[in-house]
């Protein structure tokens, strides 16, 4: 928007505000652009557009290619309307043809992509028209014609503006094939009523420097009117600019036939206004744009209290309650798990449909967004690696190992990643696959049965059910896992990672204790002496009081002194090493929400905080010198067990009714592989993430199958799809719009879905035994610090969690979800306590003995779903859970039979000769 100035007897006109989609001002004294925010307009100034546009000229589809030819064209149709004399017509080209000045003390970068745009933003650029008597008595022709010239050149320097755009940021803010829309206001002492044009070019034409940037315009709203009422036009002029970054009225705009459908645009535009009271509030105050615009295909009328949020009770305290709220979307899970009652018909239908995308799942992971992606997951991988391979070793009396866990991780995951349906699920071992190995190794070691054999024959078992699962579209009962299951079980996971990572952290200083003994006033007293034993044959040979402490112990003398039990503050160094990697990285994976630095260099911090934060504390801790504890890999291809090989024979080591009844506890792996593996993808499928290219559940569940019985044949752990790590790598591949309107928040686009990044981490896992000279390096403090960021970011997003925190929070103070306008607060605190009560069942399974029916407790959680069908409402349930499938039916066919009946009743009651005729017949149609 451009407003005339006047200096004298110069006119010109200045730039004071533009939108891209939100308002930019022109600063006082014209060298910046405030912050972007949104529009408040006057609704006195809608009503004068409104009057503005009944009474002036507008022309739509005007043949227009330059700015003196379209203002000759808006004053004739003036003219020949009779809003104005002929007298007029020299006076008012002049004032619309006046030069146009932008922004002109702005950054180097700046300043040099204004020069390519217009060659006369200056203020006494000699490439414009000079400036205009006071008395306007010039001939129209000879002023046409230098304005003519004038606008010539300026065309010919379209050349410059397209090499120094390159360089201009705000041109990365439009949107490409944007078209603009210039608003000319001020008043001119020669008229004595407005002069009002609204014009609609054709087609969309640069008109020199008429714009900041070079972007065609496709309409012009002009406004010129007498003196004394310059902030009234201002007011229209921000009215009119407002409307035309409306979705809805600049579809009206293109779409106008005539002056009527545009004032039926601007009435529709003011069914939609919300009015604030004068004196509630600060006009001075600018609005932050929102996180999120609501998209223009759901706006409704403001009148509807379902849109206020009004629920909890009536409008007015009379009445009832609208017809219904307006819902929550449906528990809607898609096609992939629609029930075929073919053999292997859910399966045909993966394949069929991630085939088309196989090629672009491998040149797509090409970015390097994938290199943050690698490394953060490459990282939690071997960490888990590490952590689960040596428990197993523990569990299993070394049958199998960290080198085990290392080929295993390798093997199953670069096939899963290869083949799957959904490549963006990473395998790795869990906790209840754990505990199971612990108890069937403990098993048969006092049963006197060969373990490695019979983990064999469980591992084919639970393979051949597997494949009966996904042969019988088994995972059709997914569509029964609300996100009440869905949220106990991913919480259950992430408090695992947290609290495991904290009780590592607490074992360092068990080993490492700090030394709260220590007084540094009595240093003369501290010391350490190797006393040689008594008797002892090496007293004479040996100097004992020179030996180190290792040697002291070898040759079996005893240390004596205060000092004999100091250690360095490795605790209290580690504690730096873990906490500081978790909050640099949270600090760092924000950093593309702060105002420091351009959006690409806080992307791409914000895309490798993990990798930074890592390094950061890997060279704090070369520096310090400390020997905190290091992550230790494996060095030699060979296994743990020096009695074992590589492939575990499956007959000759136990009874042949082994074979036979190891089907049993068969049956609870595969329903642990099964929930775990469908859960976690669910999980990751969810329609939040925006995936395009479909998922898989029957085709990730049959190669799982298939690796349980490679694995097993090789004696190496099991694996399932990990809930925390695959939330983890999604996140690290979420994709957001590069270029956005000033002050609007980048978008998400969806998730960078490519099979490269997982085959790349898994590929790197298996070689990192190679890697070991590098890898020693990394204290293993700073990679619990990244199990904790794993496990604290996996409960964003989750429903549970906010819930959980409404508890410690006043009214007042919380949040404005969306079910807590719909719901009463007690009936969610209720709900809440139900879904806890349920994890703490959960999590007391996991630590005992009974954690082998952990997997049965699971399918649990969809019982306690379906008894909470007889404690809440569904209109409740839709808004804190989903409904279930039967019940969803259940409640539009209730609805159906209700219309059916008012219906009826509405005949029934009616007294005329032709429903008295019929009643008889209504009324059996409405029995049946």
């Amino acid at each position: 928007m451009d407003t005339l100035q006047h200096d004298g007897d110069e006119l010109e006109w200045k730039e004071s505000a533009r939108w891209v989609k939100f308002e930019e001002k022109v600063e006082e004294g014209g060298e910046r652009w405030s912050k972007p925010h949104v529009s408040t307009l006057s609704l006195h100034s809608l009503f004068e557009l409104r009057t503005c546009l009944q009474t002036g000229a507008v022309l739509l589809d005007l043949e227009g290619y330059s700015l003196p030819q379209i203002v000759d064209d808006v004053i004739e149709k003036q003219i020949e309307d009779g809003m104005i004399g002929l007298e007029m017509r020299d006076k008012i080209s002049f004032v619309l043809l006046r030069k146009h000045r932008h922004q002109t003390k702005k950054p180097i970068h700046r300043s040099l992509a204004d020069m390519g745009k217009s060659g006369s933003s200056a203020p006494r650029s000699p490439s414009r028209a000079p400036a205009a008597p006071a008395n306007f008595n010039r001939s129209t022709e000879d002023l046409r014609s230098k304005q003519s010239g004038s606008y010539g050149r300026l065309q010919t320097h379209s050349l410059s503006v397209f090499f120094f755009q390159l360089k201009n940021k705000f041109m990365k803010k439009i949107p490409r094939d944007a078209e603009a829309s210039n608003v000319l206001v001020g008043e001119v002492d020669f008229l004595d009523k407005p002069f009002v044009a609204f014009v609609r070019l054709s087609q969309a034409t640069t008109l020199g420097g008429l714009t900041e940037v070079p972007v065609p315009t496709r309409f012009l709203f002009i406004l010129l009117g007498p003196p004394g009422k310059a902030k009234s036009y201002n007011e229209i002029g921000r009215a009119i600019a407002t409307l035309m970054v409306d979705d809805l009225f600049s579809d009206v705009a293109y779409r106008a036939r005539d002056r009527e459908d545009l004032i039926a645009g601007i009435d529709e535009f003011l069914d939609e206004v919300i009015v604030l009271p004068p004196g509630e509030w600060d006009p001075k105050i600018r609005i932050e744009p929102p996180k999120k615009v609501p998209s223009a295909d759901k706006r409704k009328s403001v009148f509807s209290l379902n849109e206020l949020g009004q629920m909890n009770g009536t409008a007015g305290g009379g009445g009832g309650l609208s017809d219904d709220e307006e819902m929550p979307v449906p528990h809607e899970l898609g096609e992939e798990l629609a029930f075929t009652g073919r053999f292997c018909g859910g399966l045909y239908l993966d394949i069929k449909r991630k085939l088309p995308w196989l090629a672009s799942d491998f040149y797509e992971g090409f970015h390097i967004q994938s290199i943050s992606a690698v490394l953060f997951i490459y990282l939690g991988c071997i960490t888990n690696a590490i952590t689960f391979g040596g428990l197993l070793g523990d569990a299993t009396d070394n049958y199998q190992g960290v080198m085990e866990s290392f080929l295993g991780t390798s093997l199953a995951g670069t096939v899963f990643c290869l083949f799957s349906g959904q490549p963006l699920i990473i395998l790795s071992s869990t906790g209840p696959i754990l505990i199971f190995e612990k108890l069937l190794f403990e098993f048969s070691k006092s049963n006197g049965i060969d373990y490695m054999e019979l983990r064999l024959w469980i591992g084919l078992h639970s393979c051949i059910q597997c494949f009966f699962l996904v042969a019988t579209d088994a995972s059709y009962i997914i569509k029964y896992m609300t996100r009440f299951t869905e949220e106990g079980f991913s919480s259950l996971i992430s408090f695992i990672f947290i609290s495991d990572a904290i009780k590592k952290m607490i074992g360092a200083f068990k080993y490492y204790p700090i030394n709260t003994d220590f007084k540094p006033d009595y240093i003369t007293a501290y010391k350490c002496e190797c006393m040689a034993p008594e008797p002892s044959e090496f007293i004479l040979a040996l100097d004992w009081t020179q030996l180190s402490k290792k040697e002291c112990v070898k040759y079996g003398g005893s240390l004596v002194g205060k000092s004999c039990k100091y250690v360095p503050d490795l605790a209290l160094m580690s504690f730096i090493l873990f906490f500081g990697t978790y909050s640099m990285t949270v600090s760092l994976k924000k950093f593309k929400f702060s105002r420091y630095f351009p959006t690409k260099l806080r992307k791409l911090i914000s895309d490798f905080s993990i990798f930074m934060s890592i390094m950061t504390f890997v060279g704090l801790d070369m520096f310090m010198g400390l020997k905190t504890p290091k992550l230790i890999v494996p060095t030699e291809f060979k296994p743990t067990r020096s009695d074992r090989g590589w492939v575990v024979l499956p007959f000759g080591k136990n009874p042949w009714w082994v074979y036979l009844a190891s089907f049993v506890p068969a049956l609870l792996v595969t329903i642990l592989i099964f929930m775990d593996q469908q859960i976690s993808a669910v999980i990751v499928n969810r329609k939040e993430n925006k995936l395009k290219k479909g998922c898989g559940y029957h085709l990730d569940l049959l190669w799982v199958g298939v690796l349980m019985a490679v694995c097993s044949f090789m004696g190496l752990p099991w694996y399932v799809a990990a809930t925390v790590i695959s939330i983890a790598h999604i996140d690290s591949l979420k994709m957001e719009s590069e270029s956005s309107a000033p002050g609007e928040q980048p978008q998400f686009l969806g998730v960078r879905e490519q099979r490269l990044t997982g085959i790349l981490v898994f590929v790197l896992t298996g070689v990192s035994i190679f890697l070991a000279p590098i890898l020693q390096f990394i204290p293993m403090p700073v990679l619990y610090g990244v199990f904790l960021y794993m496990g604290v970011a996996s409960l964003s997003g989750i429903q549970f969690w906010d819930r959980i925190k409404l508890y410690m929070m006043p009214s007042k103070h919380q949040p404005d979800f969306a079910y807590l306008r719909h719901v009463p607060l007690r009936r969610v605190h209720l709900f809440t306590l139900v879904q806890i009560m349920c994890l703490v069942v959960l999590w007391v399974l996991k630590s005992t003995f009974l954690a082998i029916i952990f997997p049965v407790m699971i399918l649990g959680l969809m019982v306690v779903r379906k008894m909470l069908d007889m404690v809440f409402s569904q209109h409740d349930l839709a808004w804190l859970d989903d409904l279930l499938p039967e019940k969803e039916k259940k409640t539009k066919d209730d609805e159906k039979k209700k219309k059916t009946k008012k219906k009826c009743k509405v005949v029934d009651d009616s007294e005329d000769e032709v429903g008295v005729a019929l009643e008889w017949w209504l009324r059996v149609v409405c029995v049946s």
